[in-house]
């Protein structure tokens, strides 16, 4: 930060140098991810297809938060948000599958996709004080189950102000970002967790979160 207190601004034009990159990687360790990864913004995967998956079958959020299908930014206007960005850091988090089985109002499930808005928010405002003022992330699961579960609906969406500003956002899913991919690439492993899931043969769950920066 500049000594009047204000962020700094880096060249329109700049890309984050390797620096910069590490610096986020290893804030990202610090707050509880498991693994990180600079990434190539052009090698971010959207797919029409992810977002339907919202719909059909209909996810218990799909239409109750601002951040969530069908009031999410549409994968076409990521794709040209993504034409002004160069680099992305993506990162995972590692929890235990039987805590991605309980109940959605379960304080051990809010807290395990809370953890990952948290990093992207943080990792997110602290590029912005870098002087990559345009940095900006996208989270795992729906901000209304985790962060407003106890509202009847979402603030935004009955003309209010968000509940949790700085933290909600959509998730990589709900604007068509595919992760299951995007962890293959990256060479990480990932398992589908489902309703029939059991704990026993698959005792890691995955959740993921990335953040652009330009």
């Amino acid at each position: 930060m500049s000594k009047d207190n204000k962020p700094d601004t880096k060249n329109r034009d700049e890309i984050p140098a390797e620096d910069d990159l590490q610096k986020y990687l290893d804030l990202a360790l610090e707050l509880g991810a498991d693994q990180t990864k600079v990434i190539e913004v052009a090698d971010i995967l959207l797919e029409d297809a992810v977002v339907f998956k919202c719909q059909v079958p209909r996810c218990h959020s799909y239409g109750k938060s601002a951040h969530c299908p069908p009031h999410a930014p549409l994968p076409a206007d990521i794709r040209e948000l993504l034409k002004q960005y160069e680099k992305a850091i993506l990162f995972a988090r590692r929890v235990p599958t039987e805590v991605l089985l309980k109940d959605r109002t379960d304080s051990q499930r809010r807290a395990a996709f809370q953890s990952i808005y948290e990093i992207v928010s943080k990792l997110e405002s602290t590029a912005f004080y870098d002087g990559f003022h345009l940095a900006t992330g996208f989270a795992a699961g729906s901000c209304k189950s985790y962060f407003c579960w106890d509202q009847e609906t979402c603030a935004v969406l009955q003309g209010g102000d968000c509940l949790y500003p700085v933290k909600a956002r959509p998730s990589m899913e709900s604007v068509g970002m595919n992760v299951f991919t995007m962890m293959a690439d990256a060479g990480w492993d990932i398992s589908p967790i489902g309703s029939d899931t059991k704990a026993e043969e698959v005792p890691t769950a995955t959740l993921v979160g990335i953040v652009i920066i330009k």
